[in-house]
């Protein structure tokens, strides 16, 4: 657990700083007299003022969560590691902090998204295998890494305070094992 919140802290570090730096250095730059950024002070101002709200309001969450997500991994890392704590308190911590760090990083694919959209002016061509590529693929992989972790961490600790500590889960067993989608299409001969 300890690992796991030291390298997700920088991870998080590294979102806050680069997403606080894109909110200042907004596609396609500012205009030096006014400061606005250029795209909105543009006569086509109807075909990149969505993209550029989609920009702003997503590099603003993803700032804010992955803020949040370094605070609940500082939360684990200054604990006192009591018993009491690993009971509740320590994997709400990281479930949240795993959870915001991963909208973090899905909003931050939508920000890079929405400004190779204004950069790119709705060259499908290049805009659909560059967003598919780097920013899909990048959150679905991050998705599937930690399922396992806050699946695990959901049911030991949800599961045992709700139902009591003999509660059987039935996916608890196919999910820990490596072999959970074999598990699911391939039958096993039965034992006579």
């Amino acid at each position: 657990m300890k690992k796991t919140a030291e390298s997700s802290t920088v991870v998080g570090a590294l979102i806050i700083t680069i997403m606080f730096a894109a909110a200042f250095t907004v596609p396609g730059g500012n205009d030096q007299t006014t400061g606005f950024p250029i795209f909105l002070n543009s006569t086509e101002e109807s075909s990149t003022l969505v993209p550029y709200s989609v920009f702003m309001v997503s590099d603003a969450i993803s700032l804010f969560t992955a803020s949040g997500s370094v605070l609940m991994f500082l939360g684990i890392l200054t604990s006192r590691y009591a018993y009491q704590d690993f009971l509740i308190s320590l994997p709400l911590k990281l479930i949240v902090g795993v959870c915001s760090l991963f909208i973090s990083i899905a909003a931050m694919a939508v920000a890079f998204c929405a400004s190779l959209f204004i950069m790119l002016k709705g060259r499908l061509v290049v805009f659909i295998p560059i967003t598919v590529l780097a920013a899909i693929a990048t959150v679905i992989l991050f998705m599937l890494v930690q399922f396992q972790l806050v699946f695990e961490i959901c049911s030991s600790t949800i599961r045992s305070h709700i139902f009591g500590p003999s509660f059987p889960i039935i996916l608890g067993k196919y999910v820990k094992s490596r072999l959970f989608i074999s598990r699911l299409f391939i039958r096993r001969p039965r034992d006579n």
